[in-house]
């Protein structure tokens, strides 16, 4: 086979095409094995640009007249993604696939067959066809790339039978083949090889080490408390908002569990769509859609959704239940992070969770070499969620077991956290309900009574009649409709604020700490803190305590401290507490620990480590000086 171009050739299309000056490690060695017309298989973690390691081949060589390239895909979301993708880069792009009718099948062979295609996708269903085999003998090939690879291999942790048969196509076509994979241990990639005929392949390994990724197992016991953590780990996250950065995936095994998930974040309020196999193809399209434009910021799926999903700022990833395979995990881990800020890959596991898998393993399809690596595949994982060295060296040497990998000092082996830190107890999670037109009608008035804008949570105490410190300052101990509502929960008082905010009849101000207000009521500033609102008192004796973002802050100080229990801990700065912890304790001046508790990110057990050093601290810069 002749070349296909140069190396010089290819950076220049990497550069023009895709904007990108440079090529990711492994890419530019797939790339020059491609152009020079040798076989090679392919193995990048997800997320690294596998796809460019054949497109940029596939271009040089339709421009250079030696024909199209042959993907092979498995999924037809996947290959109508790319194709996408192309043909807005102004490259001829098509794929063959079952939801096409008759005519639009025939108009894309009449354009393979003319050479006017640089790339087409097909699956490994139709390529295994006598059909597309006697079509391939009429096209000139310039290469075959076959994506996602491990199917073909009974030891990989998405085998398909369909893939066995891809080999064959070495019978028609003399192009080089690239294969192409995010999992791949070298059992499999020697497997590769044999069943695709690959000859004498260049082995092409990406580095799988992901600094920015903090691999974190949890052991979680009931139910509750496992949704409990999830609650956790997304309010951390700042996700419960349908405002703000970021998105989350959720990955379950099941669709029941799926839609339970779903089902029970939508009522505690967060932005939350589903996915799986079992809904319509218009429903899976729409819950994608969602994401993608961020109308919902967290998604519940199954294994079904992710490949070739392209989302950057996915900053928390939950395996809300053990998944099959560390190859499994690992690539849909792979999925957080891609725009290289910090992002938690945190998985659930317990007992119940290996039941489900050899539930679902023993439903499959498979003789003994698969049932047998499904069983080796649980025990690989299981290891892994009871391990005590680095997870990422863990994983990074299951792919690559010839290269050392230096612990990671991120994951929560490395940099250990407080396992249960800001969970509730565990106890099934309390129903909340809008409470009727009279609560509301008492809530706006209150609302409107108010000099300044309130937290919601600090509304609905008010209201029940609570006697905490933070709610003396804005005026709230003062309204008339304080204490009017003793017999409604806070939670349902909350729910109810939430409801008047959807419908517009409350506004929501701030951003990193927001507050409720009449829409279209201004907003009156005055000098001093609130305490001057609520008591006021002579002027010459008093030196009042500065609001928390001018002089007199706090914050300074609380973060030296972090910073220097970090130091001593060997722990990262937000471990010890995060900045909008800093911010709220600065804001609410706690004096008790029980008012630490009301703090968000302080939960019992940062509390007892730290509690006692904060109210120290909150001491020192509270005292009021007469003069």
């Amino acid at each position: 086979m002749p070349r296909l171009g140069t190396i010089g050739d290819a950076r220049g299309v990497l550069r023009d095409v895709f904007g990108h000056q440079e090529f990711r490690d492994g890419q530019r060695q797939a790339v020059l094995a491609a152009v020079a017309g040798r076989d090679a298989t392919v193995v990048l973690p997800t997320g690294r640009g596998k796809s460019v390691c054949y497109q940029i081949p596939a271009l040089l060589a339709a421009r250079a007249g030696h024909g199209t390239t042959i993907v092979v895909s498995p999924l037809i979301a996947l290959m109508q993604d790319q194709v996408g993708q192309l043909e807005g880069q102004g490259i001829a792009a098509a794929a063959l696939h079952s939801h096409q009718d008759s005519a639009q099948q025939r108009e894309i062979i009449e354009r393979l067959v003319a050479g006017e295609l640089a790339l087409l996708y097909v699956s490994p269903e139709r390529a295994s066809t006598a059909g597309f085999r006697r079509l391939l003998g009429q096209t000139n090939v310039a290469l075959l790339a076959i994506d996602e690879a491990h199917c073909v291999s009974q030891w990989g942790h998405d085998f398909r039978p369909d893939y066995l048969r891809l080999g064959e196509l070495r019978e028609y076509t003399e192009a080089p083949t690239i294969a192409l994979t995010a999992t791949a241990t070298p059992r499999v990639v020697e497997e590769i090889g044999k069943r695709l005929g690959l000859n004498r392949p260049a082995l092409i390994r990406g580095d799988f080490a992901r600094p920015n990724l903090r691999f974190v197992v949890r052991h979680p016991g009931a139910a509750a408390q496992r949704l409990a953590l999830l609650r956790a780990e997304l309010d951390e996250a700042g996700l419960r908002s349908k405002h703000g950065k970021g998105r989350a995936i959720i990955y379950c095994s099941t669709r029941k569990t799926v839609e339970t998930v779903a089902k029970a974040l939508r009522t505690g309020g967060y932005p939350v769509g589903y996915y799986h196999a079992g809904r319509t193809a218009l429903a899976r399209d729409r819950a994608q859609r969602a994401m993608q434009a961020g109308r919902t910021r967290i998604l519940v799926a199954t294994s079904a959704f992710g490949m070739g999903v392209d989302m950057p700022d996915i900053r928390v990833l939950v395996h809300y239940q053990t998944p099959g395979s560390l190859e499994a995990y690992y690539q849909e881990a792979g999925r957080a992070g891609r725009d290289g800020m910090p992002a938690r890959c945190v998985m659930f596991f317990g007992a119940a969770d290996m039941v489900t898998q050899r539930r679902l393993s023993s439903s499959s399809d498979g003789g003994v070499v698969q049932q047998r690596r499904r069983e080796q595949a649980l025990e690989e994982i299981e290891s892994y969620a009871h391990e005590s060295r680095c997870r990422q060296a863990i994983l990074c040497e299951h792919f690559d077991p010839d290269k050392p990998h230096p612990a990671c000092q991120c994951c929560d082996v490395c940099v250990p956290e407080d396992p249960l830190d800001g969970v509730v107890p565990d106890h099934e999670p309390k129903q909340v309900q809008v409470l009727d037109d009279n609560v509301q009608s008492t809530i706006i008035a209150a609302v409107d009574r108010l000099r300044r804008p309130v937290g919601k949570r600090n509304l609905a105490r008010a209201l029940r009649g609570s006697r905490a410190k933070s709610l003396s300052r804005g005026g709230l101990l003062t309204l008339p409709e304080y204490g009017t509502l003793p017999d409604s929960s806070e939670d349902d008082i909350v729910a109810t604020v939430d409801d008047l905010l959807r419908e517009g009849r409350l506004a929501r101000t701030g951003r990193k700490y927001p507050t409720v207000w009449i829409p279209g009521k201004p907003i009156r500033t005055r000098d001093g803190g609130d305490d001057a609102e609520d008591s006021p008192r002579p002027r010459q004796t008093l030196r009042r305590r500065a609001p928390s973002s001018g002089v007199g802050s706090m914050a300074p100080e609380l973060d030296r401290y972090r910073k220097g229990m970090a130091g001593r801990l060997k722990w990262k700065p937000y471990m010890v507490f995060q900045r909008k912890t800093i911010m709220a304790i600065d804001r609410e001046r706690p004096t008790t620990l029980s008012d630490l508790a009301g703090i968000p990110g302080l939960g019992p057990a940062k509390i007892e480590r730290f509690g006692e050093d904060i109210l120290a601290l909150v001491r020192r810069h509270t005292r009021v000086d007469l003069s």
